[in-house]
């Protein structure tokens, strides 16, 4: 009989802790020991380092992956201790034979019932075999069911779940450094501006002058307007945003928001606004934990629901691309229909009507989606490969796998070139700014004065109060003289 009990002999079963060298459970539990605290005092350590150089948006981006990490384990921990639960949810054999991602292998008698070493896992869709994976619990056979979840299937779920969040956070932060990167000419732009007087003669020039009205305005008519759109479809393909782009919407803002202050740095405002919008991308949101669940709920065999849903983020990525290089467009357009010449250099009007909904921050909850998406496509590709390898059912058609997997990487690619470096400067076009036009400082007091004034405002209405009882219980003390 093997070691553990219960089972044949020649059957292989599974090793308790009982019955394992103490040697091996103290190395095993350094190792990861070790591992977690290094991880720990690394984050730890950029906290510090991202503080002492002011980089607060930054810091707080960290804070919210520590987040999601503390969520990933209490997943992971809930998971197992519902292991031993989970197996005693006993169902009828014919609820396990609907909506599976791989089909049920054939077999050499109908209606084969299960048995102990062999039952269905959920997530692989597919009656698996455990001779090695230990003996069974016989709690639902004995009532002839089977249970709703086999642990091999748990287990692989764990892992999957924790492999796409860290793969959605590190993605988004290769993304967010290459989108930051294609803006290093932005910077060079914006010293170069600091550095011009704007106090000599402003000379009066017609509006087709300007390199950014006739790039962009090329006349009245359904025929432009539709030249227009594919104008901006491609051009954000190479070159979105250029010299004369920026200075216009850089105008355009200060003249509209800080119009006192026209030496403002533009660039500096951008990014730390794509800073604090960072913080709220890199995470993973409950409706995009919604859409996880109903993403595992759509891959069923036969229906190639993947397939699909690959291709609506790249899709919508080339619609929201297209999207913010027609914003730079109606602006130009704008121009050139209020102005036949103009005394200086162009300055644009923004305005939320620019934008879908008139509401400019629908873009970031789309590139939030986006994200996720092609976040989902690559670590669902390589979990698969690891865990079932490239030749399994629930792969798919392997010519749609290799599909997915190109699309989600080259949506990586346009996103971090082009998209979101159209999203740093375009969502500032609308009517409104964000709180990081003021310093960490200034916003820090600011807080700090807001809260203040409530404070006293709290402490005048109890004085308030407090006076108008007492001259309530003089009055009241003085009619009861009276009476008497």
């Amino acid at each position: 009989m093997a070691v553990g009990g219960g089972a044949e002999a020649g059957t292989a079963t599974e090793i308790t802790l009982e019955y394992t060298p103490t040697w091996i459970v103290a190395s095993v539990c350094s190792v990861i020991v070790v591992i977690s605290l290094l991880f720990e005092r690394m984050l730890h350590r950029l906290g510090k380092r991202l503080l002492k150089r002011s980089r607060k948006t930054q810091y707080e981006a960290l804070l919210k992956i520590q987040k999601e990490l503390m969520l990933l384990g209490f997943i992971s921990l809930m998971l197992g201790v519902f292991q031993s639960p989970t197996q005693k949810i006993c169902v009828k054999e014919s609820v396990m034979h609907h909506l599976l991602p791989c089909p049920l292998p054939s077999s050499g008698h109908a209606g084969a019932k299960y048995s102990a070493a062999m039952f269905t896992g959920v997530l692989g869709g597919a009656r698996r075999l455990l001779s090695g994976g230990g003996a069974v619990d016989d709690y639902c056979l004995r009532k002839g069911k089977v249970p709703i979840l086999s642990l091999e299937a748990l287990h692989q779920l764990d892992i999957f779940i924790f492999n796409l969040a860290v793969t959605h956070v590190v993605l988004s932060l290769l993304t967010f450094v290459v989108g930051v990167a294609q803006t290093k000419n932005w910077r060079r732009w914006e010293e170069k501006l600091q550095q011009n007087d704007d106090c000599g003669h402003q000379m009066i020039k017609n509006v087709q002058e300007f390199k950014f009205v006739r790039d962009h305005f090329k006349g009245h008519g359904i025929y432009w307007k539709i030249f227009g759109w594919m104008r901006s479809f491609f051009k954000q393909f190479y070159g979105s945003v250029t010299e004369e782009d920026y200075t216009a919407m850089r105008l355009g803002f200060i003249a509209k928001h800080c119009r006192g202050n026209p030496k403002f740095n533009f660039y500096n405002y951008m990014i730390r606004a794509f800073e604090a919008d960072y913080k709220k991308v890199v995470g993973i949101s409950w409706y995009l934990w919604a859409l996880l669940m109903v993403f595992l709920l759509l891959n069923v065999h036969g229906w190639y629901v993947y397939t699909w849903l690959s291709l609506a983020p790249f899709i919508l990525l080339l619609a929201v691309g297209c999207k913010m290089e027609h914003v730079i467009t109606e602006l130009a357009v704008e121009v050139a229909q209020k102005h036949t010449a103009i005394e200086g250099d162009v300055v644009v009007a923004p305005s939320d009507d620019f934008f879908w909904f008139h509401r400019p921050k629908v873009v970031l909850y789309l590139i939030h989606f986006i994200l996720f998406q092609i976040a989902f496509e690559i670590a669902f590709f390589f979990w698969l490969l690891a865990a079932y390898g490239y030749k399994s059912c629930i792969m798919g058609k392997h010519a749609h796998a290799i599909a997915r997997l190109v699309l989600s990487v080259a949506s990586r690619i346009i996103c971090g070139y082009s998209t979101l470096p159209l999203y740093v400067i375009v969502s500032h076009m609308g009517s409104s700014f964000k709180k990081a036009i003021f310093d960490d400082n200034v916003s820090e007091d600011l807080v700090n004065w807001a809260q203040s004034a409530r404070r006293r405002k709290g402490e005048n209405k109890t004085n308030a109060d407090v006076a108008t009882s007492s001259t309530d219980e003089r009055h009241v003390a003085a009619v009861q003289m009276t009476s008497a």
